[in-house]
């Protein structure tokens, strides 16, 4: 929760402050920085189980990943009009919201699904980048792609959930790996809220 409400602090700053966001349109090696220095910290949280477990380093870590990728999603919110913003954030809250629900009450173990999840990530990488050329050709390419992004990611954090649970499921996550799981929740509610974004956002003129 609190990661998110840091994240809504930077989409609000963005989307009401213009000369901010028109700074940061101006100066795209801010941003270039901003990418490289979230994909460091997403490696040395995976990677490193120091940074991981370590009080207070861990806790460090977390906040500087989720200081970048919310300056991140608030770029990337700043692209849209403010309606489509909040309703983006009002779907991906209910969303989210249903879905947590599903995962703790349902009979259903999805927490053998991780291989094939990670196949379908990847199906959803190469398709990413091909819709970029395929839009020319094909004019709905990038909304399958974003409908499909906010199905994977949906079904991401009902496994991630069960996984932090632990329990009766087939796999489970140790106690003491609370930051990559609370790491893992985080980005699968940022990429359902930019995938809806993506759907519903109407960009700025």
């Amino acid at each position: 929760m609190v990661q998110l409400l840091i994240t809504s602090g930077f989409i609000a700053l963005f989307i009401f402050n213009e000369p901010l966001r028109l700074w940061v349109k101006n100066n795209g090696m801010v941003l270039l920085g901003a990418l490289i220095l979230s994909l460091v910290l997403v490696l040395i949280i995976v990677c490193s189980e120091r940074a991981r477990r370590k009080f207070p380093l861990n806790f460090f870590v977390l906040f500087a990943f989720t200081i970048v990728e919310g300056f991140l999603v608030g770029v990337v919110s700043s692209v849209y009009d403010t309606n489509s913003v909040l309703l983006a954030a009002a779907i991906t809250t209910v969303i989210c919201f249903s879905l947590t629900i599903f995962a703790f009450q349902t009979k259903i173990d999805f927490t053998g699904l991780g291989p094939y999840l990670f196949v379908a990530m990847i199906i959803l990488f190469i398709f990413g980048l091909a819709s970029v050329f395929l839009s020319k050709w094909i004019p709905g390419a990038q909304i399958i792609y974003s409908c499909l992004g906010a199905l994977l990611f949906s079904i991401y954090l009902i496994y991630d959930t069960q996984l932090i649970i632990g329990g009766d499921h087939k796999q489970s996550i140790s106690p003491e790996e609370y930051i990559f799981g609370a790491l893992t929740l985080y980005l699968d509610i940022l990429n359902i809220f930019l995938k809806i974004l993506a759907l519903v956002g109407n960009k700025r003129e």
